[in-house]
Formats: C-alpha cells, sequence, structure tokens
C-alpha cells in the first residue's frame, strides 16, 4: 500500500517535518538492517483516537531490541508519550503506527555495538491492508517455496529489520503468481505464518495456531485473537500443522496488526471449505472490531490519546 505522508515524524526527541526525517546513507541500518521496529494501530472512537495495545508493543519493542544488544536511548514512557503526542500534532484518527529504533552512522563493521542508537516513530493513514473485499471475502494464499528462517540462525522472536528480508521473498514470490499473500512453512516443514501475519486454523470447532517454536513472531494481535476466541467460549489449541492440514481446513484465517484478521479463501488454489468467511473467523472479527471501535474494550487494550 501506498504511504499517506503526514506532517511530522518524530526523531530522537524533536518533531521533524516529513520530508526533512532522513538519515546518513552510510548508517548501520542500512548497510546490515540493524532495527527493530513495531507496527501499532490507532482507532477512531467516540472518546477520541485510541491506540491498540501501545505499551504491550512497546514492551515488545524493547524486547527486541535485547535480543539483538541494542540499548534504547528512550524510556518506554517517554515513547509512549511521544507517539501520542505525534498523533496529535498529525491530527490522526485511523492510523498506523511505525516506532523504529536503529543503529546509526559510524562503521563499516558489522558490529555496530559502538554506534549510537537512534530512535523515530512514525504515524499516516491507513485503510484496510489487503482491502475491503478481502476483509469480508477473504483473500488467496500459497504456501511459499522459501522457508521461514531456522530458530538457531536468526531469532523470529524480535520484530527486527532484517529479518524480513525472509518475508520479502516469500510474498514477492506469491505476488508474481497472482496471489494476495504467502504462508512459509518452518524448517521442520510445519506451517509457520505469512510473510507479515500470524495464522490460525478451525477445524471441527477448534482453533489452531502454531507455537512459538516454529519460528513464528509472539504476535500481539495473535494474543488478542486467543483471548477473543477464549471470552467467545471457543478453543484454542497451539499445535505444529502439516501443510495439507491447510487443504482441509473448515476455516482459516490471518490475524496482524496490519491485516487485522482477515478470512483466507484459498491455499494454493484449493477453496477452504466453501471459499466463504467462516462463522467462527466472523465471530472474531466482530468482536475485534467492537473493541477496536471502542464499544466493548473489556481487556483494556485501548490507549486513549486525548486522555
Amino acid at each position: 500500500m501506498p504511504i499517506k505522508e503526514a506532517k511530522y515524524i518524530w526523531m530522537s526527541g524533536e518533531f521533524v517535518p516529513w520530508w526533512d526525517a532522513k538519515i546518513h546513507v552510510l548508517s548501520h541500518v542500512v548497510q546490515y538492517g540493524s532495527g527493530v521496529f513495531e507496527g501499532i494501530r490507532s482507532y477512531d472512537t467516540p472518546k477520541g483516537p485510541a491506540i491498540f495495545r501501545l505499551k504491550d508493543h512497546l514492551k515488545r519493542l524493547y524486547n527486541s531490541a535485547k535480543i539483538y544488544r541494542i540499548e534504547i536511548p528512550f524510556s518506554l514512557e517517554q515513547l509512549n508519550n511521544a507517539t501520542k503526542e505525534l498523533l496529535k500534532k498529525n491530527e490522526l484518527k485511523n492510523s498506523y503506527i511505525r516506532p523504529i529504533v536503529y543503529r546509526g552512522y559510524g562503521t563499516i563493521h558489522p558490529d555496530g555495538s559502538e554506534v549510537k542508537v537512534e530512535a523515530s516513530i512514525i504515524a499516516f493513514d491507513l485503510g484496510k491492508f489487503l482491502g475491503d473485499k478481502g476483509v469480508n471475502e477473504g483473500i488467496d494464499v500459497m504456501v511459499s517455496s522459501w522457508r521461514k528462517i531456522a530458530p538457531d540462525t536468526i531469532p523470529s522472536f524480535a520484530k527486527a529489520d532484517g529479518n524480513y528480508l525472509n518475508s520479502q521473498l516469500a510474498v514477492m514470490e506469491a505476488h508474481s503468481y497472482g496471489f494476495n499473500e504467502a504462508i512459509l512453512l518452518d524448517n521442520f516443514g510445519f506451517v509457520s505464518e505469512g510473510s507479515g501475519e500470524n495464522i490460525f486454523v478451525v477445524k471441527d470447532g477448534v482453533i489452531l495456531t502454531p507455537p512459538v517454536s516454529s519460528s513464528i513472531l509472539e504476535g500481539i494481535t495473535r494474543d488478542s485473537v486467543i483471548k477473543i476466541s477464549r471470552d467467545l467460549g471457543i478453543e484454542v489449541r497451539y499445535e505444529n500443522m502439516p501443510r495439507e492440514l491447510l487443504y482441509v481446513a473448515d476455516e482459516v484465517f490471518f490475524s496482524g496488526t496490519a491485516a487485522e484478521v482477515i478470512p483466507i479463501r484459498s491455499v494454493d488454489n484449493i477453496l477452504v471449505n466453501n471459499g466463504k468467511r467462516g462463522e467462527i473467523t466472523r465471530l472474531i472479527q466482530e468482536k475485534f472490531f467492537k473493541i477496536a471501535a471502542g464499544e466493548e474494550d473489556t481487556h483494556n487494550w485501548l490507549d486513549y490519546v486525548n486522555v
């Protein structure tokens, strides 16, 4: 999706005009992908814009940085406040928020541990990442020929810039064959996740999702879906899933900050059930969007910008 520019970007304590938010081309993050980031959404509610699980996302940002030995030069509370102030200055309601922490200019060596760490927060308008039609009718996906990174190669637990080279290969392959998205298998051949989404399978009224040992990102929206499912009285199991389970599932859906909750209508050109959004997916979607809209936030997941 194209980026809709906003007025300002927060850069290491200052609000910088959008087109002035620049780094040096020799910054360590440009050379080696040495950065960690988050994807967060805000939603328009009767109480004004509210950020979905802001502190949980920022906690994961700090955990990602810790794994990559990056010391974030700002406190979680500073980033929390800066995010809210940025939405105010950019006059945003429904938005996508991208905090990023990265190693800057200073060395050509892969070890950038002595380089100054910078932090930025970007926020701009974003609609449905895979389209309104996809939300209601589902998307078509393929199982990628690219495997998910193995657990002893790159830490999938960290939401790091360089990790997404793996995702790029998978989703570009999918697009080249006319699919909306890709599903990656882990290095043991079990279902892992999408290029930027976690995956769920519904079979005989039970929801299955891969365990963290399948090289997945421990998604915030994934956790939300699991809690919503249990609120609805639906059993959720963490299981290693073979590829062929996707073909015989009753329902399959993705979750993610950008994608939100989106049904999968076909895998490898095989329809999932009848190719229509399933009842359990619909119930979870409805509950999720009601929470996001501020109608029934029973878990206190919304962080209101103007409060």
